[in-house]
């Protein structure tokens, strides 16, 4: 079947897939050929495919000053050299006796994953010792279960990290040229994973209708969670409806497949559906596309359209069938040259920076598809000038800058650049404290106090505290704390001898590290380097250790940001609202203005963001910086899309604004996270507030601050902002405790500062919680007493907290008789409101919490808004933001 020779002239590499699709062909039986080349009925769907990438245009952008641009990109918190892996493709070893061991090592060599088919030619065990990168294992779901779990038992004890079900095979498409041919597999070929004496495999269409599941639900995702902790992606998606079906069944990842033309004939190109889709999947999980993928710039394509990568199919078997592995290899290799080749032509630095600005025609445009969707206009977006971070538009930062602004600099420089007289005056004071005036009294009175203590903010945890207090047996949603039953009290102190044997490791005599462990050590923190490191490795933030300083939890960092930042009267601090109380806090004890700006019922619109920037220059005042909880956010639960993260960087470019991003529960959340704002800010923009209090444990109270804009004093000299941050804290806490720094520092020794991997067994105990919670509100309120009653929630992909509706004021006199009837305590999301806002909601919080307590937790609540709803005087649902 394979025995054809290649002809004299093809000594020469193949130059492109076609070429070697061209001289597989002369080498393969045509049955063979036709068996894996053809597709379903008359073939239309398979050249849809291809046509649909052949339509697209990429646009060629010039002076850009990319320089070398890098493919790689970070799936399932895996990093790939591309975003570009192996389609899962049945019986590797029809076109080279080594099959999948062989594409296992070309996949290897390039840094992409391989995913294996169900009916892979060679054993699990053989692919995953040729492995060196991420296998992943396509799953078809048969009708007898146990052979379904089996396979995947295999799969997982030899080091597969994630399952692809297959969701588009109910049956077998008709396949003209199998049926012509009559096509049947050599003897000698057969699944190597699969029980050999239980089915006849000789003929994949017939075993695809006696031995697949016709009768396939959703229920499929939690019988596979149930007999495997691997990430679950699915395969098959063609549908928005059908993706929000899958991200609301909580799959960790989307393939938007057509099967290769194979199955529903006539069905659209994969790419001409992938837009919507990523509107549907809105960055919730991983989304990835196959079908007509030839060329490194069809990657870039479906990039550019909202994929996060691409699943390239039969041309790795045409490299097999051409030269074996190296074939295989020849075949990746080509792709990611002409990938590279087409993110340095279009100015696209890193895969993060594909968006549809690339994408040639003025109906693929970015504004184009924002008309089309009722919005107004996009402002112009200028063609970017010779600066390393031109797709942030860094040449656009004064647009539209009033008399109150800063003053521009000569230069048009690349980054978020601050100059010390645009910094709080402490900042460079080096004159000693004056003392206050001796008073003639010990009796103080409130109004001759800051103001700050009159803040009611100041005062809403107190109030939760006297509550919890008072009521020490009632079921608390209110702390937002880690689950207490994954801390060991003997793991501190492995945790500070393993730093103490890192420091002697690293060269450290028996005096320095006395002296680490005893005495105050440097402001700035005496751990950055591993910080660095672990931030690299864990969420593709590049922040150099003389960027960091180590603060004591993230509100000294929020602290000390604000005391920086805020020189002038006129400075405005923007607030995403409902915000986290800390933000407030601290803005309310330096003085700085605060200006929210409220989230919609889906969370944060960049708009809005916007209009706050020109209101408050329309009032003579500054918007200085916006402070933002991308990820599952306190105290609502929202999450950013990706495309709203892109928006929000190119807002804070055009209006010289600073971004503090603070995204405490990404590392202890289930899933695959966005990006953060840092990672993508190629321009500085954004200072990234970091905490170790849910990632390593809360009393540690050590905290970050990534802080790498420069700052230029009136003689040109440059610092970093964290080297200016580091000089108030010395005036606030002086250091962050040794003992503290050396027990986390321990706690990301141990895990190779892979915090995420680390808290793999919290972050699906937290993602059970809120699984649970969200199941018990819809046992107690189905979505026909929920619209009667005037109540409803929010349900977050991860976090600790989630929002609860209800029809009447959620107030303080509400919580003390929620607690003193009913036993259960919540937090009013007025507290979270900066201005006015969240009376008629309540924030829930279960991270603290077991399952079974929140099942009697949730029961409790429900008594009380029944009794709370039917109580005389209680209103009914209202309109607007509570409801």
């Amino acid at each position: 079947m394979t025995g054809r020779t290649a002809p004299s002239g093809a000594s020469r590499p193949p130059l492109s897939l076609d070429e070697y699709a061209e001289r597989a062909r002369t080498r393969l039986g045509p049955e063979v050929w036709d068996f894996i080349e053809g597709g379903a009925g008359e073939e239309r769907t398979l050249a849809a495919n291809r046509a649909a990438f052949d339509r697209t245009r990429l646009s060629p952008r010039v002076l850009t000053g990319v320089g070398e641009c890098d493919p790689s990109t970070t799936v399932l918190g895996r990093r790939w050299g591309a975003p570009v892996a192996v389609a899962p493709m049945a019986y590797h070893t029809l076109m080279h006796p080594d099959g999948e061991t062989a594409t296992a090592r070309a996949a290897g060599a390039a840094g992409l994953p391989l995913v294996v088919s169900t009916f892979a030619g060679r054993t699990f065990a053989e692919i995953a010792a040729a492995a060196t990168s991420p296998l992943w294992l396509q799953v078809y779901c048969f009708r007898d279960r146990d052979t379904t779990r089996r396979l995947i038992e295999h799969a997982e004890a030899a080091g597969f990290e994630a399952l692809v079900l297959t969701v588009d095979t109910p049956r077998l498409g008709r396949r003209l040229r199998d049926l012509r041919n009559d096509f049947r597999l050599p003897p000698h070929i057969a699944p190597a994973n699969l029980p050999a004496d239980e089915a006849d495999y000789s003929s994949p269409s017939e075993h695809g209708r006696t031995g697949l599941d016709p009768a396939l639900d959703w229920s499929v995702i939690a019988w596979l969670r149930s007999v495997s902790r691997l990430p679950v992606l699915v395969k098959g998606v063609m549908t928005a409806e059908d993706a929000r079906r899958a991200s609301a069944a909580g799959v960790d990842g989307i393939v938007v497949s057509n099967h290769g033309g194979r199955q529903l004939d006539g069905a659209p190109a994969t790419l001409d559906v992938l837009a919507p889709i990523a509107a549907a999947v809105d960055g919730r999980c991983a989304l990835l596309l196959d079908g007509g993928v030839r060329r490194g710039r069809d990657v870039l394509g479906a990039l550019a359209l909202g994929a996060d990568a691409v699943l390239l199919g039969r041309p790795v078997l045409h490299g097999l069938a051409v030269a074996g592995g190296a074939g295989a290899a020849g075949v990746l290799g080509l792709v990611l040259d002409e990938l590279s080749e087409a993110m340095t032509l279009t100015g696209t630095a890193t895969v993060a920076d594909a968006d549809a600005s690339l994408l040639a025609g003025p109906e693929d445009t970015a504004a184009a598809r924002h008309r089309r969707s009722g919005g107004a206009p996009l402002p112009d977006r200028p063609e970017p000038t010779g600066t390393a971070t031109a797709t942030l538009h860094t040449e656009n930062l004064h647009r539209g800058v009033t008399d109150t602004s800063p003053p521009t600099t000569p230069e048009n420089t690349p980054t978020a650049e601050l100059r010390k007289q645009d910094l709080h005056r402490s900042a460079t004071d080096t004159s000693p404290p004056t003392a206050p005036e001796s008073t003639t009294t010990a009796t103080l009175h409130k109004a001759n106090l800051h103001r700050s203590v009159s803040d009611p903010v100041l005062d809403t945890m107190n109030f939760l505290n006297e509550i919890t207090g008072r009521f020490p047996d009632v079921v608390s949603f209110a702390p937002g704390r880690p689950y207490e039953e994954f801390f060991d009290k003997d793991e501190i102190l492995e945790h500070i001898r393993r730093y103490l044997d890192h420091l002697a490791a690293g060269g450290a005599s028996d005096e320095a590290i006395r002296t680490a462990l005893y005495q105050y050590g440097p402001t700035a923190g005496q751990i950055r380097e591993l910080i660095s490191d672990s931030l690299r490795a864990d969420e593709g933030i590049h922040a150099p250790p003389g960027a960091i300083v180590v603060t004591v939890g993230a509100q000294e960092g929020m602290l000390l940001a604000l005391r920086a930042l805020f020189a002038d009267p006129g400075d405005v601090l923007l607030v995403a609202s409902p915000c986290y109380v800390g933000i407030t806090g601290a803005a309310s004890l330096l003085g700085v203005p605060v200006h929210p700006v409220e989230e919609r019922a889906d969370g944060l619109d960049v708009a809005d963001v916007e209009a706050a920037v020109l209101t408050e220059r329309a009032r003579g005042r500054r918007p200085r910086a916006f402070y933002v909880v991308p990820d599952h956010s306190n105290p609502s639960g929202n999450t950013m899309s990706r495309r709203a993260r892109e928006e929000l960087l190119e807002l804070a470019a055009r209006h010289d604004l600073l971004i503090l991003e603070d995204s405490p529960y990404r590392l202890v959340s289930p899933g695959i996270q966005l990006p953060t704002l840092k990672s993508m800010d190629h321009a500085r923009r954004v200072i990234h507030l970091g905490s170790y209090s849910k990632s390593v444990f809360p009393s540690a109270r050590v905290g970050f601050v990534v802080a790498d804009q420069p700052v230029r004093d009136p003689s040109g000299a440059e610092t970093l902002l964290a080297d200016e941050l580091a000089k108030i804290k010395s005036m606030v806490t002086v250091n962050t405790p040794a003992l503290s720094q050396a027990a986390v520092a321990g706690a990301l020794l141990a895990c190779g500062g892979r915090l995420t991997e680390r808290n793999a067994v919290p972050a699906k105990h937290y993602g059970e919680a809120l699984r649970v919670t969200l199941e018990q509100l819809d046992r107690h309120f189905p979505e026909d007493v929920r619209d009667r009653l005037g109540i409803g929630w929010n349900r977050p992909s991860g976090g600790f907290f989630l929002t609860v509706r209800v029809p009447f004021p959620a107030d303080n006199a509400a919580l003390l008789r929620s607690a003193e009837d009913h036993g259960v305590i919540w937090t009013p999301m007025a507290y979270f409101y900066p201005g006015p806002g969240g009376e008629r909601s309540i924030r829930l919080s279960f991270s603290y919490l077991s399952p079974a307590e929140i099942e009697d937790g949730i029961a409790r609540l429900a008594a009380f808004l029944h009794a709370e709803i039917e109580r005389p005087g209680a209103t009914g649902p209202t309109s607007g933001r509570d409801t």
